[in-house]
């Protein structure tokens, strides 16, 4: 009998996963790929559509360009997993079953319970999102002057916050539009957690920029007009009014999951899972953003593009094992370093081939194209990434 192997997301981890499925498959097992979505969007550069929504074609890739015939793709929402049943629920009512299972359903934004932050606040979790973005910073420019100009704050000084933070000083400058952006963030350092020489080179661009940087306080409260950041029993918060607020400041397992019976952070509701890519039922696999992955004691994958896409080589290929009733491969993260752009700047950390440790300029800059036209070339085609090139 055929084994039936699902799907769900069309992200990094879904959209790598099928290929490699897809090049490993012998005809034993068959596939059905899910997404709210039929294309596949190379997130990590949709910032660029803050800029500019012409960018948008570029970095959308139809699924049909991605899966070979033999797949079938289906487009809905999926509003829940039986993992006893071994069914996905979708939100037209249909139900696809399954033997094998891969969760790739990326992550939803955290809102950590902040009073008016999911309410009022902008996020970036996809491209309507980016596109939304374009067009309420455009807007607030509009009516704004020189001596009154329209506040965009980002929350948030990781990767996508400092990313976004820059687009929107790059559209202020090429439109010379009377823009104030200011980048919030509650730990002591923009791009937290990483290394202090990398700080300090996305700081200095970032100021270079035209960015106003606010570090070591968390925003407290969002109302229609005011973020209240820091303040307790005895300080007052400080408050920045704004005109549009994007909010990039954590990560979150979808809702989709939220009653199926499978091991979940308490906290983040996403996924645990071994370094197999195997969660507590072991029918299921779970990838990505969605997903916590060992290790080792207490240490799980980073959710990064980089390790969406290093991953989904070994799940792909584990789908296709568990079917066939095989031993699964195990995966181990190779950080092979960290490009992240301002504007049309960018900066690179730790690329493993460089004897350089950080730096900017041309190269780096270069570098952040290639490794996204690799990407687009290694999903759809070259030709695509040549497309594509100019606007990242």
């Amino acid at each position: 009998m055929t084994a039936q192997v699902v799907v769900l997301g069309s992200g990094y981890a879904g959209a790598g996963a099928v290929k490699r499925f897809e090049d490993v498959n012998d005809g034993t097992a068959e596939l059905t790929w899910i997404s709210e979505h039929d294309y596949h969007l190379v997130l990590h550069e949709s910032h660029r559509v803050i800029r500019d929504t012409s960018v948008a074609p570029k970095i959308t890739i139809p699924v049909d360009e991605i899966k070979s015939p033999e797949t079938t793709f289906r487009q809905g929402r999926v509003t829940g997993v039986d993992v006893e049943d071994r069914s996905v629920e979708l939100e037209s009512g249909d139900a696809v079953d399954y033997d094998y299972l891969l969760v790739a359903l990326g992550s939803s934004t955290a809102f950590y319970g902040i009073e008016g932050l999911a309410e009022y606040a902008h996020t970036l979790k996809g491209l309507d999102d980016a596109r939304e973005m374009h067009e309420d910073v455009a807007a607030a420019a509009t009516d704004a002057t020189r001596s009154d100009p329209a506040q965009v704050v980002v929350g948030g000084a990781g990767l996508s916050g400092i990313q976004s933070a820059g687009e929107v000083a790059a559209y202020r400058d090429e439109h010379r539009a009377p823009i104030d952006v200011t980048l919030v963030e509650g730990l002591d350092e923009v791009f937290p957690g990483n290394d202090p020489e990398l700080q300090g080179a996305l700081r200095k661009r970032l100021v270079e920029a035209g960015v106003d940087i606010m570090c070591g306080e968390f925003v407290s409260m969002v109302d229609e007009d005011t973020i209240y950041v820091g303040g307790g029993e005895d300080e007052e918060p400080t408050e920045l009014d704004y005109d549009v607020f994007l909010w990039t400041g954590g990560i979150t397992g979808q809702p989709e999951l939220g009653d199926a019976n499978i091991d979940k952070d308490d906290r983040s509701n996403r996924v645990y899972a071994d370094q197999d890519f195997r969660t507590s039922d072991e029918r299921v696999f779970a990838i990505g953003d969605t997903a916590l992955i060992e290790q080792g004691p207490e240490e799980f994958a980073p959710p990064t593009a980089q390790a969406a896409w290093q991953a989904a080589e070994v799940a792909g290929e584990n789908l296709f094992r568990a079917a066939k009733g095989q031993s699964l491969r195990t995966w181990t993260y190779d950080d092979k370093g960290t490009l992240v752009s301002v504007g049309d700047e960018a900066v690179a950390h730790g690329v493993d081939v460089l004897p350089i440790n950080t730096f900017g300029g041309v190269g780096a800059e270069m570098l952040k194209k290639f490794v996204a036209a690799r990407w687009i070339a290694d999903v759809s085609s070259i030709g695509r990434a040549i497309d594509a090139w100019s606007d990242m």
